[in-house]
């Protein structure tokens, strides 16, 4: 690992709503409640790194990492639309002081999927207005929090919508979340209730966009250090009869995206496997492909793909800011990263502004709808006792990133 530069930042990254637990003001939370939901598990206590963080990112550091890339809780920090708390601001302020502490590069997510639960009663990303609300939110947090952060994403994910709306009108769970939504808005008693993850992505994605835009100005005016967003891309590839559908899609969930992002200081990537189109639409994984927990191919390769295109479109400075995936056997974790990273290291040597690595996930933690089924953690989690169990997988990487930092 010695091709890689000595200040290149090594990580592993969590989630708020995924690990911290009891984010009862949030618009997933109440979603996980409903009776007839889409969620497979509650987030409930999850791995509660809201108060186990210190003994977390020492973990992170004795295994040999340098980064930690995480988020704040907008549902905490704004529970009600433009009333701020102090406390939860002073929590994630010794939250990213302690990374300080332990030499560890914070990496913060101002949002990461979850909202407050007036935002979401208000129709979350699809209404207009949302772009000032987040960027009222994203002030006053980095205002709080600016000046102990060296790199700030805005969005995670900012394309996820879109994608998962174009997947959703392929016949996947349009009705059941319209029933969802119903549920919920009835629950909190608003007219109207839309989320992040199940939201109108085609209506969300320009408020989105805008969104991005407004609070990057706004949070470098309060920190000296780096802004960008994530975003979620997948290696698009066409087969015989798939070469228009393939590229529609490229265009709309990945294009538009990294172009919006040109002059930030940097893009998240963020790739697990690649997508495959036929003549007639989305082709499954083949017979013989390995697949992973969440179902799609086991395909590493994908990363090297999505950095180049990354680079070519948006042309700024590139950060892996999620790479994994999630398997019972911690032998294919190692396998799947050590081909993600060969891919990484021919975009270094081929001139690519990669920055950084960082590993989805620090912790085996609440996987949104598929619950806590699906393990990504390089971490093992007792959800009972809380206890932390490093796999084979945390040891392995963690000496690559010692390896390469002393160089």
């Amino acid at each position: 690992m010695s091709d890689f530069p000595r200040d290149f930042l090594w990580g592993t990254a969590t989630a708020a709503h995924q690990v911290e637990g009891n984010n009862r003001g949030s618009d997933l939370w109440v979603m996980e409640h409903l009776s007839e939901g889409l969620f497979a598990d509650p987030s409930a206590d999850a791995c509660d790194h809201y108060h186990r963080y210190p003994y977390d990112i020492a973990l992170l550091k004795g295994l040999g990492f340098n980064c930690y890339r995480f988020s704040i809780e907008w549902a905490r920090i704004e529970p009600e639309a433009g009333s701020f708390s102090y406390a939860a601001l002073d929590h994630y302020r010794r939250m990213i002081a302690e990374c300080h502490a332990q030499a560890i590069t914070p990496m913060v997510t101002f949002h990461h999927f979850t909202a407050p639960l007036w935002f979401a009663g208000e129709g979350g990303w699809e209404n207009a207005r949302s772009v000032d609300w987040f960027a009222r939110y994203s002030e006053r947090a980095a205002k709080a929090l600016g000046d102990l952060i060296p790199f700030a994403c805005t969005i995670n994910e900012a394309n996820i919508p879109l994608m998962m709306t174009l997947m959703r009108r392929a016949g996947k769970r349009s009705d059941a979340i319209a029933r969802s939504h119903r549920a919920a808005a009835q629950k909190i008693g608003a007219e109207r209730f839309s989320t992040f993850l199940t939201g109108d992505g085609q209506e969300a994605t320009p408020h989105l966009i805008r969104a991005h835009r407004k609070a990057y100005d706004l949070i470098k005016a309060y920190m000296t250090g780096k802004v960008g967003m994530t975003l979620s891309l997948n290696d698009f590839q066409a087969d015989a009869g798939g070469e228009e559908l393939c590229e529609t899609a490229r265009s709309q969930i990945n294009t538009q995206f990294l172009e919006a992002a040109r002059g930030d200081d940097f893009v998240g990537v963020q790739t697990y496997t690649r997508v495959r189109f036929g003549s007639t639409g989305l082709l499954p994984p083949a017979a013989d492909a390995e697949r992973t927990q969440m179902g799609y191919e086991f395909y590493p390769d994908a990363l090297e793909a999505t950095l180049r295109e990354a680079a070519r479109t948006a042309g700024t400075r590139l950060i892996v800011t999620e790479n994994g995936i999630g398997c019972d056997d911690d032998r294919r974790r190692i396998a799947y990263t050590e081909r993600a990273l060969e891919g990484v290291r021919r975009c270094l040597a081929d001139g690519l502004a990669i920055d950084g690595y960082i590993h989805w996930s620090l912790l085996d933690n609440f996987e949104w709808l598929e619950g806590y089924r699906p393990t990504f953690g390089l971490v093992a989690v007792d959800r009972r006792t809380q206890a932390r169990t490093p796999k084979p997988s945390a040891y392995w990487l963690g000496a690559r990133a010692r390896q390469a930092q002393s160089a």
